[in-house]
């Protein structure tokens, strides 16, 4: 009698994780699905009828993104902010994590509390007087405007999720190392770095995915329209004074999600085994 009873409470378990999941799944995919479907309609017939289908399939909507607008310009600043932004993370990264999780260091916890107090900070709560500092060392409307201060931004979270993957690694990989007489950087580079590649793609990915989607830091800082990313393109470039352009909109969200699909579905082993090492050890 307690086996069923367990069997039966194991089963109900299941099947609501199995609803919960699928719900879960279809408030995600439907927007996406209409999104992408909607990129590909008149712009004379968005949400006049609910269609699950498009009656007639166009690429006006696309044309328009990339001749009415700077588009290619905007997708390669994003690019460059967001490329430059990730490396610069995973290297402060690696290290402030490598040395927060595996060296002998005084006031750990302090740097780590302080650390997880900054990833929670709101944006908007700096934008003035970053914009203030920059203003005043002439990098508005540059790339070094962004790239600073989303390293700054989204290196706290890497740190963690680095520092709680080092510490997984065995140390008698550091201690081999040390035998050979590498330095902590070396035995860091050459050792650990490459037992920690799920880590740093997960870090990569966030970090990438955070940049390529963020619209304060970079309508605040680079008003010039050769400097916008694509975020700004999107929320200002397409519009115009009468006309809100929806057709445009989603084709040019369908081209800003690519790049983060890709990457997702590429390392979508090496983020998980990441999130999972990151969330069990430390």
């Amino acid at each position: 009698m307690m086996r069923n009873r367990r069997r039966t409470g194991v089963r109900r378990y299941l099947n609501v994780m199995n609803v919960a999941v699928f719900l879960t799944v279809l408030f995600v995919l439907v927007p996406l699905y209409f999104m992408v479907v909607s990129s590909f309609k008149n712009p004379n017939t968005i949400g006049q009828s609910l269609q699950l289908w498009p009656a007639q399939w166009t690429v006006k909507n696309y044309t328009y993104v990339w001749t009415a607008s700077h588009f290619g310009r905007n997708i390669l600043n994003s690019l460059i902010v967001s490329v430059c932004s990730t490396i610069l993370v995973l290297a402060l990264g690696s290290m402030a994590g490598y040395a927060l999780g595996r060296l002998p260091m005084r006031g750990k916890l302090p740097i780590l509390m302080t650390l997880l107090m900054i990833s929670v900070f709101p944006v908007i709560g700096v934008i003035a007087p970053l914009y203030v500092v920059l203003r005043t060392i002439g990098w508005l409307n540059s790339y070094q405007a962004l790239i600073l201060p989303y390293t700054a931004f989204n290196l706290p979270f890497a740190i963690w999720i680095l520092r709680n993957y080092f510490l997984g690694i065995p140390r008698e990989m550091e201690e081999t190392g040390r035998i050979d007489g590498a330095s902590p950087m070396r035995t860091l580079v050459q050792i650990i770095m490459p037992q920690a590649a799920p880590g740093l793609f997960t870090a990569a990915v966030f970090c990438f995915t955070a940049c390529w989607t963020e619209y304060l830091m970079a309508l605040s800082f680079d008003s010039n329209t050769n400097m916008h990313t694509i975020p700004v393109a999107i929320g200002s470039a397409l519009s115009t004074i009468y006309t809100v352009p929806y057709g445009p909109y989603f084709a040019a969200s369908c081209m800003a999600a690519v790049p983060i699909g890709i990457l997702v579905l590429v390392f979508r082993k090496s983020v998980v085994s990441g999130l999972t090492s990151g969330a069990v050890k430390g």
